[in-house]
């Protein structure tokens, strides 16, 4: 049946009327409770209410500060809306859409770690998460995939990403090392064979308009908005100074401290999506720490995906997990909470940095930004990292006793791999969305339980 096309949003001639903080603030709060869909959903979403609807900002300005985002570690959508929000309301308004982005994930995911803890071990919600686990298989599987075929253009970044693959899958190296190593290889590849790391994809201008937007192509920045050497390291020494408040006061818990420090360092390696990010969460908080179990980190995978919210929130179930776990104060409500609150503290403060410190300054230079050469290298890499990652993940999930020292232990779980070679099927060849296919994948691990 045909179905008729959307009609184009008009093009207006007048310039909207200046937004108040209270405004941004509703639409921010409401961006938290829609925000699914992952990156590429989120900044749809901001494109079409902030550019085409609402004309807060130019599509110039708006792919301007996406270019800059895309090259930061962290998660790119959050920035952006930080971004936006700074330039209109300067720090106030970055503070407010950057923690109203989250926050709704923040409750959502805490409230259900409580739950998972409370209530994991009862027939039904085993059998839902016996349907997840291999749903998360097929969902890591696909996003190497889909990494991989954007940015391995040519036969060196395949040789970057297999030796990245090698690296922490035969020898079990840690990701900071080998996203230095790629990084290192980028910086003389891009001076030898500078052709071979040309980046593609990213966001280049555009000339699409929607009429004059408040933030419009030609608009100066506002006061708040202009860099200044003075204004810079003042910045960059307020940022330290909350960090090691932050820091001293979680200083006599030995595991919120370790928290926080392990969830800075995760902050600035985000490079590449939050996909890159999950094999050093993984190293860290399951095989070093011990704050939750190679299952749970998967079923709050999982989570992450079906919840609004940047996927990098993974790390509030994580904190919950182990403040419990590590028995930070004696209630376990509490010391759920105060794992979730560092882990995302910590996690999300850098976010906020690169923004109030950078932003001015690419105000200042509105030029094209390019991805540079160890960045390329660094992407590279983050595909073989994630490719090691879903096959961790499928050993556990079809040899559910596996052991390094018996790695391929009976029972095979056959059932486990039908359901992620479905679900993998679904989402590359039929493009169902993520959080359908593990809802159905979960459905039937349930039904399965029940029946069997």
């Amino acid at each position: 049946m045909p179905t008729t096309p959307p009609e184009p949003i008009p093009v207006l001639a007048t310039v909207p009327a200046p937004v108040s903080l209270g405004e941004a603030l509703r639409y921010w709060l409401k961006l938290g409770f829609i925000s699914f869909g992952g990156p590429a959903g989120q900044i749809a979403m901001m494109h079409h209410e902030l550019v085409e609807k609402r004309r807060w900002i130019s599509e110039h300005r708006y792919l301007h500060a996406l270019n800059y985002c895309m090259l930061l570690p962290g998660p790119e959508a959050i920035q952006l809306a930080i971004y936006i929000s700074w330039l209109l309301h300067g720090v106030r308004g970055a503070i407010v859409a950057g923690v109203l982005f989250f926050l709704p994930a923040f409750v959502l995911l805490s409230l259900l770690a409580g739950v998972y803890l409370a209530f994991g071990d009862l027939p039904a919600v085993q059998g839902l998460f016996y349907g997840i686990k291999p749903a998360v298989v097929a969902v890591v599987l696909f996003a190497a995939w889909r990494i991989g075929s954007r940015v391995l253009k040519n036969e060196v970044l395949f040789g970057i990403a297999a030796l990245a693959f090698s690296g922490i899958f035969f020898f079990g190296i840690g990701f900071p090392w080998i996203v230095l190593t790629a990084a290192i290889l980028g910086a003389i590849g891009g001076k030898v064979m500078p052709a071979k790391f040309r980046a593609g994809g990213g966001h280049g201008a555009s000339n699409k308009t929607y009429g004059p937007a408040l933030i419009d192509d030609h608009t100066p920045p506002p006061a708040h908005a202009r860099f200044s050497w003075p204004k810079l390291a003042l910045t960059v020494a307020l940022f330290v100074a909350v960090w090691a408040v932050a820091m001293l006061a979680v200083q006599g818990v030995p595991s919120l401290a370790d928290m926080g420090t392990f969830f800075t360092k995760a902050a600035f390696l985000t490079i590449g999506g939050a996909y890159a990010v999950l094999p050093y969460v993984y190293q860290g908080a399951v095989e070093h720490f011990g704050w939750l179990t190679g299952p749970q980190m998967m079923d709050g995978l999982a989570l992450g995906e079906t919840t609004p919210g940047p996927l990098i929130m993974v790390v509030t179930w994580v904190g919950y997990l182990g403040g419990v776990t590590k028995e930070v104060v004696a209630n376990p409500v509490l010391a759920g909470l105060a794992g979730a609150s560092v882990a995302t503290f910590f996690t999300f403060l850098p976010s906020f940095l690169f923004i109030l410190v950078g932003g001015p300054l690419v105000e200042a230079t509105r030029g094209e930004l390019h991805f540079t050469a160890p960045l390329t290298a660094i992407t590279a890499a983050v595909v073989g990292v994630i490719l090691n990652l879903a096959v961790f993940f499928a050993w556990h999930t079809f040899w559910p006793q596996a052991t390094d020292a018996v790695p391929f232990a009976a029972p095979f779980d056959s059932f486990a791999v039908a359901v992620a070679i479905a679900a993998f099927v679904a989402l590359f060849r039929y493009q169902v969305d993520i959080m359908k296919v593990i809802g159905a994948c979960a459905l039937v691990g349930l039904s399965y339980t029940l029946l069997t």
